[in-house]
């Protein structure tokens, strides 16, 4: 290890990867997936024993000028009641030709700004051109930055969020409200932050739903991020069936790791090749929404190539390198 390798901490990450550069990140790690350009092994996630912890491990490589880039960390639920990221995770990136270690990065604060990068490329490419309200079921990281990363590729006109935690959903409301300059409103029931919305994130660790197809409206886009494990639904099996398109991350990873699709494929709900990759709609391969009312549903459980594009963001930012294209 050279004195030369880049350390970045998380408020430095915060500095150099802002919410539009993090945006064109994930949407160069789908444009690969959609082209078959990057380089995607299976990933690792493994459920403590212990406790209510899953380690998770990830090694991609986005293109032939980024180096590999592997993450290794710890997802911890019970962190949220002490105020902690349930996520927390570390990034080491290899130089492209000689795989020598160019930067460590802290992987929360890359895991937070991807995840909702990625979710914000999902609503602009599946939601209805005029939507502009949004519906929060979680209060924490996620939530917030998903309403941040959405008012960058949509005129967001008013947010409802919900939590079982009033003083949390609160506490959201108060920050969104100044952060964005819209009305954002703490509702005192999941049904409630999502009922006629055409745009909805859930951003939980729930092993049980917190959405139910019935409160739905026509055109909705769902975007979930919570279900990145077999046993964790956040999302129904009555809102996979009742989805005109199921999107996913990438659809082999998907049939492994995301609850609500493990379930509906083992109980027949849903076909694997019924699963639209969100590379394929990117690049204009795929076509998920085909009428302004149906239901498009995308369920993401995270991958490798997203942490190594905005890894490679991040060394390209503290080198003082214009963003890839």
């Amino acid at each position: 290890m050279t004195d030369d390798v880049l350390r970045l901490t998380g408020e430095q990450i915060l500095e150099l990867l802002d919410t539009d550069r993090a945006i064109r990140s994930q949407r160069a790690a789908f444009t690969a997936l959609g082209e078959g350009t990057a380089e995607l092994p299976g990933k690792i996630m493994h459920p403590s024993r212990f406790d209510d912890s899953v380690v998770f491990s990830y090694v991609a490589r986005l293109s032939a000028d980024t180096g590999p880039v592997a993450k290794f960390g710890s997802v911890n639920p019970g962190n949220a009641a002490a105020g902690l990221p349930t996520v927390h995770a570390v990034i080491n990136a290899l130089d492209p030709v000689t795989g020598q270690l160019v930067a460590v990065l802290d992987g929360t604060a890359v895991t937070a700004l991807r995840t909702a990068a990625s979710g914000a490329v999902a609503f602009d490419v599946l939601a209805t051109a005029d939507s502009a309200d949004l519906g929060l079921l979680g209060a924490g990281t996620q939530a917030l930055a998903h309403a941040r990363a959405v008012a960058r590729v949509r005129p967001l006109r008013s947010v409802r969020v919900w939590s079982p935690t009033p003083d949390r959903r609160e506490r959201a409301a108060r920050t969104l409200t100044d952060e964005l300059g819209i009305p954002v409103k703490a509702v005192a029931t999941a049904r409630e932050a999502v009922t006629g919305l055409p745009m909805v994130a859930v951003c939980t660790l729930s092993r049980t739903p917190v959405l139910h197809a019935a409160w739905l409206t026509p055109g909705c886009t769902v975007v979930s991020v919570g279900s990145f494990e077999p046993t964790r639904c956040e999302v129904g099996p009555e809102t996979v069936r009742r989805a005109t398109a199921v999107v996913v991350d990438d659809p082999a990873t998907a049939r492994d790791h995301a609850g609500p699709v493990v379930a509906a494929l083992r109980d027949g709900l849903l076909a694997a090749e019924d699963l639209i990759p969100l590379g394929g709609v990117v690049t204009g391969r795929r076509e998920a929404r085909t009428s302004t009312d149906d239901i498009v549903l995308h369920l993401s459980v995270g991958l490798g190539v997203q942490d190594a594009a905005a890894a490679w963001a991040v060394i390209d930012a503290a080198r003082g390198r214009e963003p890839r294209p």
